[in-house]
Protein backbone atom coordinates (compact mmCIF):
# COMPACT_ATOMS: atom_id res chain seq x y z
CA UNK A 1 0.00 0.00 0.00
CA UNK A 2 1.27 3.39 -1.12
CA UNK A 3 0.40 6.75 0.27
CA UNK A 4 -0.54 8.02 -2.90
CA UNK A 5 1.99 11.31 -2.40
CA UNK A 6 2.53 13.06 -5.53
CA UNK A 7 6.16 12.98 -7.29
CA UNK A 8 7.16 17.04 -5.70
CA UNK A 9 6.04 15.53 -2.50
CA UNK A 10 8.07 12.65 -1.85
CA UNK A 11 11.02 14.69 -3.08
CA UNK A 12 10.71 17.47 -0.80
CA UNK A 13 9.75 15.32 2.55
CA UNK A 14 11.58 12.50 2.66
CA UNK A 15 13.59 13.17 5.55
CA UNK A 16 16.32 11.30 7.69
CA UNK A 17 14.33 9.58 10.39
CA UNK A 18 15.65 8.41 13.50
CA UNK A 19 13.33 9.29 16.49
CA UNK A 20 10.24 8.73 14.88
CA UNK A 21 11.37 5.30 13.67
CA UNK A 22 8.95 2.58 14.98
CA UNK A 23 11.10 -0.46 16.26
CA UNK A 24 7.92 -2.38 17.55
CA UNK A 25 6.47 -3.03 14.22
CA UNK A 26 7.95 -5.65 11.82
CA UNK A 27 8.50 -4.78 8.25
CA UNK A 28 7.38 -7.20 6.25
CA UNK A 29 10.44 -8.50 3.69
CA UNK A 30 8.26 -8.12 0.60
CA UNK A 31 7.84 -4.40 1.42
CA UNK A 32 11.71 -4.13 1.39
CA UNK A 33 12.14 -6.18 -1.54
CA UNK A 34 9.36 -4.00 -3.36
CA UNK A 35 11.32 -0.73 -2.43
CA UNK A 36 14.48 -2.13 -3.43
CA UNK A 37 13.30 -3.25 -7.61
CA UNK A 38 12.46 0.40 -7.67
CA UNK A 39 15.51 1.15 -6.68
CA UNK A 40 17.75 -1.12 -9.18
CA UNK A 41 16.13 0.83 -12.08
CA UNK A 42 18.12 3.96 -10.56
CA UNK A 43 20.84 4.48 -13.30
CA UNK A 44 24.48 3.08 -12.84
CA UNK A 45 27.89 3.27 -14.99
CA UNK A 46 27.50 1.47 -18.22
CA UNK A 47 24.34 -0.46 -16.96
CA UNK A 48 27.16 -3.04 -14.55
CA UNK A 49 24.90 -3.38 -11.43
CA UNK A 50 27.96 -3.04 -9.89
CA UNK A 51 25.76 -3.24 -6.08
CA UNK A 52 24.93 -5.64 -3.92
CA UNK A 53 22.55 -5.50 -1.24
CA UNK A 54 21.86 -7.42 2.46
CA UNK A 55 18.91 -6.96 4.19
CA UNK A 56 19.36 -7.44 8.05
CA UNK A 57 15.91 -8.28 10.05
CA UNK A 58 17.69 -11.28 12.31
CA UNK A 59 17.39 -9.75 15.62
CA UNK A 60 20.76 -11.14 16.43
CA UNK A 61 22.39 -9.88 13.35
CA UNK A 62 20.91 -6.79 14.05
CA UNK A 63 22.56 -6.08 17.45
CA UNK A 64 25.28 -6.70 16.38
CA UNK A 65 25.73 -4.28 13.65
CA UNK A 66 24.13 -2.20 16.28
CA UNK A 67 27.49 -2.89 18.87
CA UNK A 68 29.34 -1.39 16.45
CA UNK A 69 27.69 1.77 15.18
CA UNK A 70 27.09 2.54 18.94
CA UNK A 71 31.04 2.19 19.22
CA UNK A 72 31.50 4.59 16.84
CA UNK A 73 29.09 7.24 17.93
CA UNK A 74 30.52 6.86 21.55
CA UNK A 75 27.26 5.74 22.63
CA UNK A 76 26.01 3.86 26.32
CA UNK A 77 22.98 3.58 28.16
CA UNK A 78 23.55 6.01 30.70
CA UNK A 79 25.09 8.67 28.04
CA UNK A 80 23.57 11.40 26.33
CA UNK A 81 24.05 14.16 23.87
CA UNK A 82 25.59 16.75 26.47
CA UNK A 83 27.12 13.88 27.95
CA UNK A 84 29.11 12.84 24.42
CA UNK A 85 33.03 12.51 24.68
CA UNK A 86 33.41 13.71 20.86
CA UNK A 87 34.51 17.42 20.95
CA UNK A 88 34.84 17.01 17.08
CA UNK A 89 31.57 16.34 16.45
CA UNK A 90 29.84 18.48 18.94
CA UNK A 91 32.03 21.23 17.39
CA UNK A 92 31.18 20.60 14.02
CA UNK A 93 26.79 20.87 15.60
CA UNK A 94 26.96 23.18 17.13
CA UNK A 95 27.90 25.06 14.11
CA UNK A 96 25.14 24.60 11.95
CA UNK A 97 21.38 25.33 11.74
CA UNK A 98 19.42 23.17 14.76
CA UNK A 99 22.75 21.56 15.10
CA UNK A 100 21.33 20.33 19.19
CA UNK A 101 18.38 18.98 17.56
CA UNK A 102 20.39 17.04 14.96
CA UNK A 103 22.64 15.80 17.64
CA UNK A 104 20.21 14.90 20.02
CA UNK A 105 18.37 12.81 17.05
CA UNK A 106 22.04 11.05 16.43
CA UNK A 107 21.81 9.85 19.56
CA UNK A 108 18.43 8.65 19.74
CA UNK A 109 18.88 6.57 16.38
CA UNK A 110 21.65 4.91 18.63
CA UNK A 111 19.80 3.89 21.10
CA UNK A 112 17.13 2.02 19.50
CA UNK A 113 19.55 0.88 16.55
CA UNK A 114 19.55 -2.73 18.18
CA UNK A 115 15.85 -3.05 18.06
CA UNK A 116 15.46 -1.86 14.21
CA UNK A 117 12.98 -4.27 12.47
CA UNK A 118 15.32 -4.00 9.59
CA UNK A 119 18.98 -2.59 8.50
CA UNK A 120 19.40 -2.47 4.45
CA UNK A 121 23.69 -2.70 3.99
CA UNK A 122 24.69 -1.52 0.29
CA UNK A 123 27.65 -2.77 -0.91
CA UNK A 124 29.95 -1.10 -3.66
CA UNK A 125 31.85 -3.90 -5.66
CA UNK A 126 35.68 -2.67 -5.80
CA UNK A 127 37.68 -0.68 -3.40
CA UNK A 128 38.54 3.30 -4.36
CA UNK A 129 42.04 2.97 -2.94
CA UNK A 130 44.29 4.15 -5.26
CA UNK A 131 41.37 4.97 -8.20
CA UNK A 132 41.72 8.25 -10.06
CA UNK A 133 39.01 10.89 -9.45
CA UNK A 134 37.01 9.53 -13.05
CA UNK A 135 36.83 6.25 -11.92
CA UNK A 136 36.18 6.88 -8.06
CA UNK A 137 33.38 9.06 -9.32
CA UNK A 138 31.76 6.77 -11.43
CA UNK A 139 32.05 4.17 -8.71
CA UNK A 140 30.16 6.29 -6.36
CA UNK A 141 27.74 7.74 -8.56
CA UNK A 142 26.57 4.19 -9.63
CA UNK A 143 25.22 3.58 -6.24
CA UNK A 144 23.91 6.72 -4.52
CA UNK A 145 20.88 6.98 -6.76
CA UNK A 146 19.88 3.71 -5.82
CA UNK A 147 19.95 4.59 -2.22
CA UNK A 148 18.28 7.65 -2.51
CA UNK A 149 16.03 5.74 -4.75
CA UNK A 150 15.19 3.09 -2.17
CA UNK A 151 14.76 5.96 0.50
CA UNK A 152 12.09 7.42 -2.03
CA UNK A 153 10.02 4.46 -2.57
CA UNK A 154 10.42 4.02 1.55
CA UNK A 155 8.52 7.29 2.09
CA UNK A 156 5.90 6.41 0.23
CA UNK A 157 5.42 3.59 1.24
CA UNK A 158 5.10 4.63 5.45
CA UNK A 159 8.59 3.82 5.95
CA UNK A 160 10.91 5.98 7.59
CA UNK A 161 14.72 5.63 6.74
CA UNK A 162 18.08 7.27 7.62
CA UNK A 163 21.22 7.09 5.75
CA UNK A 164 24.13 6.47 7.90
CA UNK A 165 27.73 6.28 6.92
CA UNK A 166 29.39 6.58 10.66
CA UNK A 167 29.92 2.48 10.56
CA UNK A 168 32.21 3.24 7.56
CA UNK A 169 34.50 4.39 10.28
CA UNK A 170 34.60 0.53 11.37
CA UNK A 171 34.13 -1.05 7.97
CA UNK A 172 35.90 -4.05 8.93
CA UNK A 173 33.93 -4.45 12.18
CA UNK A 174 30.66 -4.62 9.99
CA UNK A 175 32.58 -6.80 7.08
CA UNK A 176 33.17 -9.25 9.93
CA UNK A 177 29.55 -9.36 11.23
CA UNK A 178 27.76 -10.04 7.83
CA UNK A 179 30.45 -12.07 6.27
CA UNK A 180 31.24 -9.32 3.50
CA UNK A 181 34.65 -10.18 1.50
CA UNK A 182 35.79 -6.90 2.05
CA UNK A 183 38.84 -7.18 -0.64
CA UNK A 184 35.75 -7.63 -3.26
CA UNK A 185 33.16 -4.98 -1.78
CA UNK A 186 33.14 -1.67 -0.38
CA UNK A 187 31.15 -1.31 2.78
CA UNK A 188 29.46 2.28 2.05
CA UNK A 189 26.94 2.84 5.40
CA UNK A 190 23.73 1.43 6.72
CA UNK A 191 20.20 2.03 6.56
CA UNK A 192 17.70 2.02 9.54
CA UNK A 193 14.27 1.04 7.89
CA UNK A 194 10.61 1.15 9.95
CA UNK A 195 7.71 2.27 9.97
CA UNK A 196 7.34 6.16 11.19
CA UNK A 197 5.12 7.21 14.25
CA UNK A 198 3.05 10.48 13.57
CA UNK A 199 2.01 12.24 10.49
CA UNK A 200 3.77 13.39 7.71
CA UNK A 201 6.73 15.14 7.37
CA UNK A 202 7.62 18.78 6.25
CA UNK A 203 10.35 20.37 3.86
CA UNK A 204 13.86 21.14 5.88
CA UNK A 205 15.56 24.23 6.31
CA UNK A 206 18.10 25.05 3.34
CA UNK A 207 20.11 27.40 1.91
CA UNK A 208 18.67 29.36 -0.42
CA UNK A 209 19.28 28.88 -3.93
CA UNK A 210 20.65 32.23 -4.92
CA UNK A 211 23.59 31.22 -2.38
CA UNK A 212 24.05 28.41 -3.64
CA UNK A 213 23.96 29.08 -7.68
CA UNK A 214 25.54 30.83 -10.11
CA UNK A 215 25.57 30.49 -14.02
CA UNK A 216 28.54 29.94 -16.37
CA UNK A 217 31.13 30.34 -14.44
CA UNK A 218 31.80 29.65 -10.45
CA UNK A 219 32.18 33.49 -9.63
CA UNK A 220 28.39 34.21 -11.99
Amino acid sequence: MTLGLSVDEVLTTTRTVRKRLDVTRPVPRELLEECLEIALQAPNGSNLNRWRWIIVDDPEVVAKVAAVYRNVVNWSPDQSPEASDSREANAIYNRIERGAQLLDSAFALAEKFDRLPAIVVPLMRGRTDGQDLFNQSGMWGSVYPAIWSFCLAARERGLGTAWTTASCMRESDVCEVLGIPQAKFTHIGLLPVAFFEGDSFRKAWRKPLSEVLTWNSFEG
